[in-house]
């Protein structure tokens, strides 16, 4: 996951998010945490975990072997890093619970 910066080719700026290898039992509440918080949804990729020239913009019919990278924007730095603790929070809630399955 990483926070970047980037200028388009107008004269306002926007901040862009990416996220890679989404879990996909995750995605669609990253998706609506992004909607919710005035984000756009730039790029969804389904990217192969052994032909990295292997990229779809859908969901593949066997989407065992793929990673999900999902980008999203704002105007707005704040509401990125929101989302990004967010996501972060959930994974290791997630990661927790795991492990007290385990225990």
């Amino acid at each position: 996951m990483e926070l970047r910066q980037r200028y388009g080719g107008n004269i306002q700026d926007y901040n862009v998010l990416e996220f890679k290898n989404v879990s996909k039992d995750i995605l669609p509440w990253l998706e609506k945490v992004a909607l919710e918080n005035n984000c756009r949804i730039e790029k969804k990729e389904w990217i192969s975990k052994y032909n990295s020239y292997v990229v779809y913009d859908y969901e593949p019919f066997c989407s065992d072997g793929f990673e999900i990278s999902l980008t999203i924007s704002s105007t707005n730095k704040n509401y990125l890093k929101f989302i990004q603790y967010l996501y972060e929070n959930k994974l290791n809630l997630i990661e927790h619970l795991k492990n007290c399955l385990i225990s």
